[in-house]
């Protein structure tokens, strides 16, 4: 595998079981009769309880490997497996079933429902998994209380800053104890500041023992991860 290392000792990733794996993965769009490669012969593994950061410059690739690595996009050539399972092989509704299971995403415009409270937002992925909503409300408060919004759980978006709207999202994406995070440029739209506090909180859910894989095109905010890919013109650098 082609990727440059940061921090992580050598021969811990082997250890590890892999959560992420893959091989030759390419993805083509076609714009009118041209075809357009987004990644090329990308090979990587991810292992359990790692910190990865996918980085590079606009038009690398990387909206494309989070979308393949989401479940949210197929790769046009080569394989992806997640924790062991083809992915080629699920159909839609197993596809769905990984998204809101075993991935949880944060994303760099929050996502938040507008005129819906930090509670109700965290909680809405377990109401699409038929969680009663005792539970929900019980669950979701606890992963408020766990990003240091047990004070706001009942404003909305709108009363919230961008750090405290970055919060509830990771609250929202770690409710239903995912496998993975997956974090799109979640400080894009942040201040140095709340960039810097919503760093902390993903390093402290990774030393908690949850696999992040960070996106982003800083290198300063790829260097929290424990290991750095580079992507360019939708390879992997060397």
């Amino acid at each position: 595998m082609s990727a440059t290392s940061s921090g992580a000792a050598p021969g811990t990733q082997s250890a590890r079981a892999t959560i992420v794996s893959l091989q030759g993965v390419s993805r083509t769009y076609l714009l009118g009769s041209v075809e357009v490669p987004a990644l090329v012969d990308v090979s990587l593994d991810v292992a359990d309880g790692e910190f990865v950061a996918i980085v590079g410059p606009s038009g690398s690739g990387k909206t494309t490997m989070m979308n393949i690595l989401g479940c949210l996009d197929r790769p046009t050539s080569g394989r992806y497996l997640f924790d062991s399972v083809p992915v080629a092989g699920l159909n839609d509704d197993q596809l769905a079933l990984v998204r809101s299971r075993s991935i949880g995403f944060v994303f760099q415009n929050y996502s938040l429902l507008p005129r819906t409270t930090a509670l109700d937002n965290v909680a809405a992925p377990l109401l699409y998994q038929g969680v009663p909503a005792p539970e929900r409300r019980r669950r979701a408060q606890a992963a408020l209380e766990r990003v240091g919004l047990a004070d706001r759980i009942h404003h909305q978006p709108s009363e919230l800053s961008g750090g405290q709207q970055q919060r509830v999202g990771i609250a929202r994406a770690i409710v239903t104890e995912p496998r993975m995070v997956l974090a799109d440029e979640p400080t894009g739209n942040l201040d140095s500041h709340s960039g810097a506090e919503v760093m902390a909180l993903l390093r402290e859910l990774n030393a908690a023992g949850r696999t992040v894989v960070l996106i982003t095109h800083e290198e300063a905010v790829a260097d929290a991860a424990d290991r750095k890919i580079s992507l360019h013109d939708g390879r992997v650098a060397a």
